[in-house]
């Protein structure tokens, strides 16, 4: 073989190997949603700033469906279920009684969840490009609409699922509820004070302290985020993962 050809040979087999070793980095990972609630989700999607939309930002996920897409690496946002929603199967405008997104459409088109609404949130790849590492979390910050939990299907590190299988509609105080009992309110929600909203001369970690409403949150889905600065037992990592989203999981025990 000559030079020529031989030094291309090696350049060709380390290009590969370098679209492997870097093939996360391409293709990012795969996030499936599950349905698993005995009624219809309307799942919504929103990207943070500086990464683009996903291939849907709402659609209609009957009783026992899933679908999945990619999710590219670096891409942060966040998804939701919204619940009794009404879509014109024509014009596919309409409205959602919880986790609406305000754009009167199926997709929601950059427009994040109305209050209160259970959210999984995802930095996907983030750090070094030799690590990779996703977080995750499931918040309930914003409130609550749906069970939901989050699992990390392969991948390594900690890799744990996190979210909230109980309904924390049927145990929600009064003074919380919102959409007819369909939905919780946050305290931040509800009362709008800066120690439940975690601002003003209460906006640190040192001085917003867990509430009597965020701690029933905390008691009944210990994974979750309750309020706003419960990071330590509430963040999630991984790497090189997929994950797995399902609404209601506890119709599958």
């Amino acid at each position: 073989m000559s030079s020529c050809c031989y030094n291309l040979h090696v350049f060709l087999i380390l290009f590969f190997m370098m679209m492997m070793i870097n093939s996360r980095g391409i293709s990012g990972t795969t996030f499936t949603l599950i349905n698993r609630c005995n009624h219809v989700v309307w799942p919504g999607t929103l990207a943070n700033a500086g990464s683009n939309p996903l291939d849907s930002t709402g659609f209609e996920l009957q009783p026992g469906e899933s679908r999945s897409f990619g999710v590219p690496n670096g891409w942060s946002g966040r998804v939701w279920g919204r619940t009794g929603c009404a879509f014109d199967p024509t014009t596919n405008q309409g409205s959602c009684a919880t986790g609406d997104c305000g754009s009167n459409q199926l997709e929601c088109n950059g427009r994040g969840a109305t209050p209160p609404a259970t959210l999984a949130e995802f930095t996907i790849g983030s750090g070094a490009s030799s690590s990779q590492q996703d977080f995750y979390d499931v918040s309930l910050v914003d409130g609550y609409n749906l069970p939901m939990m989050v699992e990390a299907n392969g991948g390594s590190g900690a890799c744990g699922s996190t979210g909230c299988s109980t309904d924390l509609n049927r145990m929600c105080p009064n003074e919380l509820r919102g959409g007819a009992g369909q939905s919780c309110r946050s305290a931040c929600e509800a009362f709008n004070t800066p120690e439940y909203c975690c601002n003003g001369d209460f906006g640190s970690p040192s001085t917003c302290r867990p509430s009597v409403y965020s701690e029933m949150f905390k008691s009944a889905c210990p994974k979750a985020y309750s309020y706003a600065y419960d990071d330590a037992t509430s963040t999630f990592t991984c790497t090189g993962a997929d994950y797995i989203i399902t609404f209601c999981p506890s119709a599958t025990r």
